[in-house]
């Protein structure tokens, strides 16, 4: 999984860069595992936009991931390793004896023709989901259940992993990409292995028009607008604002914490984010 770099042949080139994609095996997805992606370019159900700076972008199929790994003590084969266009990890096609075919999140080291399993009795071994409590400390996780049995939902993109450093009183403590310390039900299950495409980070957009084929419109600075619009805006001449830095509704960002300081689980979490 390297990067590809180019040619200054024009101004957007000099910068653009992209994964060289030398670990994808197969080019289109499996037809019964995608479903139709509908855009909404940020709008709810009454045509409002909630999520600005929102719509075009190309064409994609929804993919079907397996998170929840619920096939247990099964061997399945690795077929396909693919690319997703709905998000920065590869996925990888998994075949069951009976036929059978899955997507899961494909870690890090995951090759073609090797055999993953997931169950409470399985092998520690890169790709395999099982327990917390079957999981030795300072194991690589990702795809990690918060509730028992709802499937993973932690440590999912491009890269990313987690670290059991203590099991206590029925919890596993978790240490996270973000440096936060969380206790995880030891019955929840977890994937071994770091998250694949390890170098996303480092990818180089180039120009304008890729965040446009990723959905992404242009946004406007709050202080290049009108006092009507921002609560930054406005000004002889250009001005930094005048204020502390604020959304368009007037809450401050920066710094300004907005988890909410009652919220349940509060009492799980042993250390904060860096």
């Amino acid at each position: 999984m390297g990067i590809k770099q180019f040619k200054p042949t024009t101004p957007s080139r000099r910068w653009t860069s992209v994964s060289d994609f030398a670990e994808i095996t197969k080019s289109y997805p499996e037809k019964s595992l995608t479903i139709i992606k509908k855009g909404t370019g940020g709008r709810n159900v009454y045509g409002r936009i909630t999520s600005r700076a929102r719509g075009g972008g190309h064409k994609q199929k929804i993919r079907i991931i397996d998170f929840k790994r619920d096939k247990h003590d099964v061997s399945g084969k690795v077929i396909a390793i693919e690319y997703d266009p709905n998000r920065t990890a590869r996925i990888a096609l998994i075949e069951y004896p009976d036929s059978e075919r899955r997507y899961i999140l494909c870690p890090e080291g995951l090759q073609v023709n090797d055999n993953i399993m997931s169950g409470n009795d399985v092998e520690v071994k890169t790709g395999n989901s099982m327990p917390l409590s079957k999981i030795p400390l300072g194991s690589l996780l990702h795809n990690i259940e918060l509730t028992i049995g709802k499937g993973g939902q932690l440590v999912r993109s491009a890269g990313g992993y987690a670290q059991i450093v203590a099991k206590e009183n029925g919890y596993a403590q978790l240490r996270f990409p973000s440096g936060e310390i969380r206790m995880v039900r030891l019955e929840c299950f977890a994937t071994i292995g770091q998250v694949s495409n390890i170098s996303h980070d480092t990818i180089s957009l180039g120009k304008a028009g890729r965040s446009r084929f990723l959905g992404r419109r242009p946004k406007s600075r709050g202080v290049a607008k009108n006092p009507h619009d921002h609560p930054m805006g406005g000004g002889e001449g250009k001005s930094s604002g005048g204020r502390h830095p604020t959304t368009p509704w007037g809450k401050p960002t920066k710094g300004y914490k907005t988890r909410k300081k009652k919220k349940p689980s509060n009492r799980f979490i042993l250390k904060r984010s860096n």
